[in-house]
């Protein structure tokens, strides 16, 4: 038993231990955070009037902080509450575009059209 502990097979010391249920609400919890900014800086850039690649840009730019946000708050220690980086980096990014376009262009309809 010892042998397949040195051999590189290792046991409690080498993975760390994730609840799932934990898991699944540390994602929910990103995913919602995701929305939300995805919505607002979606209205933000609305009002401001950016169009084309500028408003895309805004946008990866406020993933980019919220990302930074998230580590933070986890005190830089992803494995504590996530399975992986791509996690809090990735997570929520593209279906929040969606939301981010749709009020892009409503608060840009709304400010610089009507």
């Amino acid at each position: 038993m010892a042998a397949a502990a040195t051999a590189g097979g290792g046991f409690a010391g080498d993975v760390p231990i994730i609840h799932a249920e934990n898991l699944v609400s540390n994602i929910k919890s990103i995913n919602y955070s995701r929305t939300f900014l995805s919505i607002i800086s979606g209205v933000v850039a609305g009002i401001w009037g950016f169009t084309g690649l500028m408003g895309f840009v805004f946008y990866l730019l406020v993933m980019m902080v919220a990302s930074l946000g998230l580590l933070v708050k986890a005190k830089f220690s992803v494995h504590t509450y996530f399975d992986s980086w791509n996690r809090i980096v990735i997570e929520g990014v593209l279906g929040g575009l969606m939301s981010f376009v749709l009020f892009w262009s409503f608060a840009y309809d709304i400010v610089h059209i009507f």
